[in-house]
């Protein structure tokens, strides 16, 4: 018999989608609602979604909170997410706003898209080798005047840390912003403050729009 063949290791994507899949539910009713958001988040996302002149992506967006938010708003939005688990969710809790599933590097949208793409917090289980792809696939879906939300863990030095749900990365803010620079975008406001889920970490915004 032939030697069998050594299983390979499960992507990043396999495991990120295993893990909310496993805790979709439990995830939807924590973190699920736009009650459940800071109130400083919700008006930086609404102003700046004001400021978008035509298509929006959530890019990750999870339960569909935040697309049902800005849809609510008159945005001509659409979510997106790894995780078929919470698509299916988000059209159950949020059915007169549009979602499917897709990757963060193939957003499966034709170039120039989109007027803006929200990435709250979608990027975090991702490992630093790839971000700057993911920024190329935002960039290449963004008109010229298009505009890019990135909510994500701040610390003063690149590391990864046992997320609730699966390892996550937090980024030194300078740090990301070169990284979004480099793939494309004027980084015109970049915040942080402190995050009370995780004490240990800060909460940061960057807002960039496409060079």
């Amino acid at each position: 018999m032939g030697e069998r063949a050594a299983a390979q290791p499960a992507s990043t994507d396999d495991v990120v989608r295993a893990a909310y899949s496993d805790r979709a539910d439990e995830y939807a009713a924590a973190l699920g609602s736009i009650s459940a958001m800071d109130p400083l988040d919700i008006q930086l996302i609404s102003d700046w979604a004001a400021r978008c002149r035509g298509p929006i992506v959530d890019a990750g967006c999870g339960p569909g909170h935040w697309t049902h938010w800005l849809s609510e708003l008159g945005a001509d939005v659409e979510g997106v997410d790894l995780v078929p688990a919470f698509v299916e969710l988000a059209r159950t809790r949020f059915p007169t706003a549009s979602y499917r599933v897709a990757q963060l590097d193939d957003l499966g949208l034709p170039d120039q898209a989109a007027a803006g793409i929200l990435a709250w917090y979608s990027m975090i289980h991702l490992g630093p080798a790839r971000v700057p792809t993911v920024l190329r696939e935002f960039r290449r879906c963004l008109r010229d005047d298009g505009s890019l939300v990135v909510g994500f863990f701040a610390s003063v030095r690149l590391e990864p840390f046992p997320h609730t749900v699966t390892t996550a990365w937090s980024w030194p803010v300078d740090e990301l912003t070169r990284h979004v620079e480099d793939a494309g975008f004027v980084v015109r406001d970049a915040q942080t403050r402190p995050n009370p889920a995780r004490p240990d970490r800060l909460h940061g915004v960057l807002l960039a729009d496409r060079a």
